[in-house]
């Protein structure tokens, strides 16, 4: 599965569920989103494998991703997850933080790499700080040979750390090695460094908003922006708890809620303004302030969805920040 793909998916309403298997990580990156570190608490699994079972052949995600925290301080759980999405016809992904490159890869990743569909590296200035650039390289090469396909994110604003970067991709990967950019974002600890970004324009469609996530204690949010939804818990973006709702319940309410579907067609700023709510902080502060009802035009869904589906990966990319480097997330795809 390309990452192309995958980006391609992001368009579409429940075609995809985050699991964030824990928020423990052996490393200490100063950007990190979820504030994970090796002694954060973890919770049971049960909630997670008790969901993924209520997949079936006729109502299911098209794919699941699995993040932590380190997905892959819990390999067997990924392995079985994998597993029991792909029973009903579910493909499955992962991001990783990388911390085993530093030695020899354990077989029990191993085997947890071998049950994806994709693999997903994150590097930047600060995971470069924990393991470094060529360990993780090395470790790709294994697992190029192990699963259908990989890609890297690579998070940074800097242009010389960028070109750097994605010029030995290229030369070390060729084309077998796709790459979304991205910035980092005014959440987790890189709260204390980055400013929440006042949109000057209204950013328009908010795929955030498409694909579920279950959180670290089987909390189920509409947002894919972990630690701002768990820090505000806005009513409209908890959508309930995997240890009760399966996941035809959780698709169903995501799809009914007028304010996450005025969110993913129109975006916060164009909602709040119809909605009579305040517009303040850039995009996602203004959803967390959404009201419960927000009107919808007749129609305007549909064309939305013709709209965003229309675009390829690469225009998506650009539209998430990749901008100048947006071309490289199709690096290899045969449909490109």
């Amino acid at each position: 599965m390309h990452l192309a793909e995958v980006i391609r998916l992001r368009t579409v309403p429940q075609a995809g569920l985050l699991l964030a298997l824990t928020q423990r990580c052996p490393l200490s990156c100063a950007h990190c989103s979820t504030e994970s570190s090796p002694t954060a608490p973890q919770h049971s699994a049960a909630p997670l494998r008790r969901l993924v079972s209520t997949f079936t052949p006729a109502d299911r995600p098209e794919l699941v991703l699995m993040s932590g925290g380190e997905p892959l301080l819990r390999p067997a759980l990924v392995a079985e997850l994998a597993a029991s999405a792909r029973a009903a016809g579910t493909r499955s992904a992962l991001l990783s933080g990388m911390f085993f490159a530093r030695r020899a890869m354990p077989p029990a990743i191993r085997r947890a790499i071998c049950a994806l569909d994709h693999f997903s590296a994150s590097i930047d200035v600060f995971h470069e700080r924990e393991v470094d650039r060529a360990d993780v390289f090395a470790a790709l090469r294994q697992i190029l040979d192990l699963v259908p396909a990989v890609s890297l994110h690579v998070t940074s604003a800097e242009p010389a750390y960028l070109d750097e970067v994605l010029a030995q991709v290229r030369r070390t990967f060729g084309e077998r090695v796709p790459v979304l950019v991205a910035r980092v974002q005014a959440t987790g600890r890189a709260r204390s460094f980055t400013a929440e970004r006042a949109d000057v324009d209204d950013p328009g469609p908010c795929e955030f908003a498409n694909w579920p996530l279950v959180d670290y204690d089987g909390t189920v949010f509409a947002c894919s922006r972990q630690s701002l939804a768990r820090r505000h818990r806005p009513g409209h973006l908890v959508l309930g708890h995997a240890s009760r709702d399966s996941w035809a319940e959780l698709s169903a309410r995501a799809q009914a809620q007028p304010v996450l579907r005025s969110v993913r067609v129109l975006g916060a700023v164009e909602t709040a303004r119809r909605a009579g709510a305040p517009s303040c902080g850039g995009a996602c502060l203004t959803c967390v302030g959404l009201p419960a009802a927000a009107p919808l035009p007749d129609g305007v869904e549909l064309v939305a969805r013709q709209l965003l589906g229309g675009l390829r990966p690469a225009q998506l990319a650009r539209r998430w920040g990749a901008g100048e480097h947006a071309e490289l997330v199709e690096l290899g795809w045969s449909h490109a």
